[in-house]
């Protein structure tokens, strides 16, 4: 049951006027942190974004004066729950997030704990160096949180954990101070134990523990050689370091930190150690027909000085097929592989790598292991990595309510003993009747198993516990690690005891005592946890609840599904820098709100409450989607592909049904119907549309920001010009190469040339164009949730088509503005009535951008036109989102090339515009800080000379808005090189 937050209302007073940083403790945010990767989800008292580390020592203070805890957290892509509680959120990665110090010469970094892994390695590229552990999540996981799980990654079995690189830390300890912790010689040690402050106390009983029961804690341990542990308390590091071992490396109470979860201090700063970049690599990607092939294999590989072995099997490889942006990373998969070992080599020349590549697939053939080797080298082997590092998400975003969950999903056991312990994991699989996937890091003898449950049963909570304390004690048996890199948590923390024995935990339970007398850090976690099935995020036994919708959600199997996809990985969360699209306005805020995850959350909360069709009369929710630019990037990028878009646009209409809906709505959602009236006299209208006081106006009562320029209208539409166009040229092009050419509202009424220069660049090759009796699509209904007005019109549409779809077998429809063309491809098919779905796919179909037309045609070599030559103008591409999200800009970049073009594409996301979103006043200043992230700066250093391609007629409007550039379609562009 949720606290009452109202109790400790005039403590949080007084820490939010005391801090920079901000504290948030309303509903909203509550919801949003109330989870993280894991299956937990328990509502905190709210969250604080600290600045500096006097903000820190303020937190912990006012922690132990008001008798809360602190929950620490950073990215919170935590998959064992140890970001969940019930205390305040501390979220160090808003504002802690500086890379402070950096020394070249002896290869070190400072940093604060916010500082996103991949950002840190983009910073250090120049210098060719670089921080070795690297997760899965590296393009948003953060420092902090590396530190709390002392994680690893692919290449652990060249670089380690993280303990391995930390030199020094700044922590802020329970009673508030600060103590920055590093290597100490035994002098030092003494010293510092000697002095009775907090620090002293606790070096005291871990001084106490590796003397008293060094003995025991090493026979109980893993095996020294399971490289990833991360299970409880690493006792056994002190244990085996000096003065504890005689000629053991020098004690270090930074490396001890590193595993704890943030059980003992917060972190507000960290030494890292740095290593060399590989000179160069390549991946071998052997294919396998058995699982039990490839694991055999890993012993080979190992001896074979590896940078890294991981496994991919045939679950993830059949749910990649299913993934949009995934499909695009496994044109190298040869066959149905029942499971690929991925093996990268690092070497000091392309020689080497020859010959370690070569003596490894020898040796694998002449052991009868494998049936198929590619090698992929850089850039390619990229692809290999993107879909590894894929996995997590792809798997939940399974339809439906079996999921494969985190359980025992990390155990770490000896390299040798990995072949026997999956057999006997499978043995328990089989007992428990589950299907079980598995993945990852088989250098290491770590693989993600991931057992396929419904957690909404409670037959299948009870299979849950009886296979994590079964695969405890098999790892137990093995002298493995029931944690390899994901730590303890809310999951593991149950059986740590089980593991360990009450003599062993009763050391740590020392140790958190004397770190932290009251209790303040992340209660629960390690030392004296709740039961294993406590705080679920699912109510076992309680039935899905079911919502009436306007968009059709069977694929989903229906909306409150749709929600849960999102597992918490939090790939919505990466950096700009990161590429890719999603999700815009949270690169924008670095808003936990503003994120595809967030949003997720707050709809999964309040469908799944007690009045889930009250979740559509939400404030809450409608400010987390506020800012949401239905750019559908999370329809491609994210890994459990959650439709954000869809979902905000389903949501809207309900609460219009609720509240009504805002006048802006229907001026941009009637924006055809108002365009076909302004084109009568379209002079008159652009000059009242420039007029100060209607754009005083359109702001006091729309909400148009005063700083945009409406789009004008041309002095014709196209369709007056191409009747002019006809009757000066007749009919042109091949009867048997019709195309139908859809001309959206956009380019109907504001820049029919687009479309002219189509009709040119077509009828050049002797197509014949015919103009689809089509007048609108409804894009600008579904971005303003105008849902029953856009249901109405796919029907019609639909209709309207699947007479002519039958008179005209094989003839295609070709779009211009991807955000209206794409709609027929996406939105129409579940937006229909159900007896019209097979007609809307059929239309579906038949539906291409320009760009993939012309390019299609070419391919087939039925489209031949005599480009301009010789000179090569340079065209810097940006594409639409929905473009890129649906279907990419590979087709725009292969006829802009063959037409005589130099194209570069940028590497931007979104343009910040968004339809109407860029002109709204209330949006106006998140649109253009998303333009600035990297749109803009990327054309201000092209200079004004510089010839640029964007189909989106949004995408446009933003340049020349934002850096008074003028952007073409690329049907222009191909049309002036005719």
């Amino acid at each position: 049951m949720a606290v009452d937050v109202r109790q400790y209302e005039a403590v949080f007073r007084e820490l939010g006027d005391g801090i920079e940083g901000v504290l948030k403790y309303d509903e909203l945010h509550r919801m949003l942190f109330a989870q993280d990767a894991s299956v937990y989800q328990e509502q905190p008292l709210g969250v604080v974004f600290p600045k500096t580390r006097e903000d820190v020592q303020m937190i912990v203070r006012m922690a132990a004066k008001g008798g809360f805890s602190l929950v620490p957290r950073a990215a919170g892509t935590s998959l064992a729950g140890q970001c969940v509680g019930a205390g305040l959120v501390v979220d160090t990665g808003r504002f802690m997030n500086r890379i402070l110090e950096l020394n070249v010469e002896e290869s070190w970094v400072r940093v604060e704990p916010g500082v996103i892994l991949d950002d840190l390695n983009r910073y250090l590229a120049p210098y060719d160096l670089f921080f070795a552990p690297d997760t899965s999540t590296a393009n948003r996981c953060m420092i902090g949180g590396m530190v709390g799980n002392n994680s690893c990654g692919s290449h652990s079995i060249l670089y380690g954990n993280t303990m391995a690189h930390v030199l020094e830390m700044g922590v802020v300890l329970s009673d508030g101070s600060f103590e920055m912790l590093g290597e100490w010689n035994e002098a030092k040690l003494r010293d510092r134990m000697g002095r009775g402050d907090r620090l002293g106390q606790a070096l005291t009983a871990i001084d106490h523990v590796a003397r008293v029961h060094g003995d025991l804690i090493l026979d109980r341990y893993p095996r020294r050689e399971v490289v990833r542990r991360n299970t409880g308390y690493p006792l056994d590091d002190v244990v085996n370091r000096a003065p504890y071992t005689t000629g053991g490396k020098p004690f270090s109470l930074a490396r001890f930190m590193c595993g704890t979860e943030g059980t003992l201090g917060l972190v507000t700063e960290i030494k890292l150690n740095l290593v060399p970049r590989p000179k160069h690599k390549l991946a071998i990607c052997v294919h396998f027909d058995t699982l039990d092939g490839a694991l055999r294999a890993t012993l080979e590989a190992v001896l074979h000085n590896p940078a890294a072995v991981e496994l991919i099997d045939k679950r993830i490889l059949d749910q990649t097929l299913e993934n949009i942006e995934q499909r695009k990373n496994r044109d190298w998969v040869v066959g149905d592989p029942a499971a690929i070992l991925a093996i990268e080599f690092f070497r000091d020349s392309e020689a080497e790598l020859d010959e370690a590549s070569e003596r490894l697939i020898e040796a694998f053939k002449e052991l009868g292991l494998g049936y198929a080797y590619p090698v992929l080298r850089p850039p390619d082997d990229k692809r290999v990595w993107e879909l590894r590092k894929a996995g997590l998400g792809i798997l939940m975003g399974i339809v439906g309510d079996v999921k494969p969950v985190t359980v025992v999903e990390d155990t770490a056991v000896p390299v040798d003993t990995l072949p026997e312990y999956i057999r006997e994991f499978a043995e328990i699989m089989d007992a428990y009747g589950t299907a079980c996937v598995y993945y990852a890091h088989a250098s290491v003898g770590l693989l993600h198993l991931r057992p396929e449950l419904n957690l909404k049963l409670e037959s299948d909570v009870e299979r849950f516990k009886g296979i994590a304390q079964d695969v405890a004690d098999l790892v137990k048996r093995h002298r493995g690690a029931i944690s390899g890199e994901h730590g303890d948590g809310r999951i593991r923390s149950p059986l740590l005891e089980r593991f360990y024995g009450a003599d062993i935990m009763e050391y740590h339970r020392e140790v958190k005592q004397a770190f932290d007398p009251q209790g303040i850090f992340n209660p629960g976690i390690i030392v004296d946890p709740k039961p294993i099935d406590e705080d679920f995020r699912f109510e076992p036994g309680r039935p899905v609840p079911e919502v009436r919708t306007y968009f059709n959600w069977s694929e989903d199997q229906g909306l409150v599904r749709a929600a849960e996809k999102c597992n918490g990985a939090g790939a919505c969360r990466k950096a700009p820098a990161a590429g890719g699209t999603m999700c815009p306005s949270y690169m924008a805020t670095r808003d936990e709100k503003d994120s595809t995850r967030g949003r997720a959350n707050v709809f999964r909360t309040l469908l799944t409450g007690a009045e889930p069709e009250a979740a559509f009369g939400s404030k809450d929710l409608k400010d987390a989607l506020d800012l949401c630019l239905s750019c559908k990037a999370c329809k491609s990028e994210c890994p459990a592909n959650v439709d954000m878009a869809k979902m905000k646009a389903e949501y809207l209409q309900h609460y219009y049904d609720q509240k009504g809906a805002p006048l802006s709505a229907y001026l941009f959602g009637y924006y055809t119907a108002l365009s076909r009236l302004g084109a009568l006299v379209p002079g008159v209208t652009n000059w009242l549309m420039q007029f100060v006081l209607t754009r005083w106006i359109l702001n006091l009562v729309f909400g148009i920001s005063r700083e945009r320029q409406m789009p004008l209208y041309a002095e014709q539409t196209f369709r007056k010009m191409f009747q002019a166009h006809r009757r000066a040229h007749g009919v042109r092009g091949s009867a048997e190469k019709t195309v139908w050419l859809y001309v959206d509202p956009f380019t109907e009424y504001t820049e029919p040339v687009i479309a002219m220069s189509a009709v040119k660049v077509l009828e050049a090759a002797d197509y014949r164009v015919e103009i689809l009796p089509l007048a609108d699509d409804g894009r600008t209904f579904i971005s303003k949730g105008l849902i029953r007005q856009a249901k109405k019109l796919a029907n019609q549409n639909v209709r309207t088509m699947s007479a002519l779809l039958d008179e005209f077998p094989g003839r295609m429809v070709v779009g211009l503005e991807p955000s209206s063309l794409l709609t027929f491809r996406d939105e129409t098919i579940d937006l229909v009535d159900d007896e019209l779905r097979a007609a809307a796919k059929q239309f579906a179909a038949r539906c291409m951008l320009f760009d993939e037309f012309v390019d299609r045609e070419q391919a087939a070599k039925r489209f031949e036109v005599a480009w301009t030559a010789p000179q090569q103008p340079e065209v810097l591409l940006h594409g639409h989102c929905h473009q890129k999200a649906l279907v990419g800009v590979g087709a725009t970049e292969r006829v802009l090339a063959r037409a005589g073009y130099q194209t570069r594409t940028l590497a931007t996301g979104c343009c910040g515009m968004a339809g109407s979103f860029g002109y709204e006043a209330d949006h106006y200043d998140v649109s253009m800080k998303i333009g600035e992230l990297v749109l803009f700066p990327e054309l201000r250093k092209a200079g004004q000379e510089q010839s640029i391609a964007a189909p989106g007629t949004s995408c446009r409007h933003q340049i020349k808005d934002g850096v008074n550039r003028v952007a073409e379609h690329p049907a222009v562009l191909l049309a002036q090189r005719l």
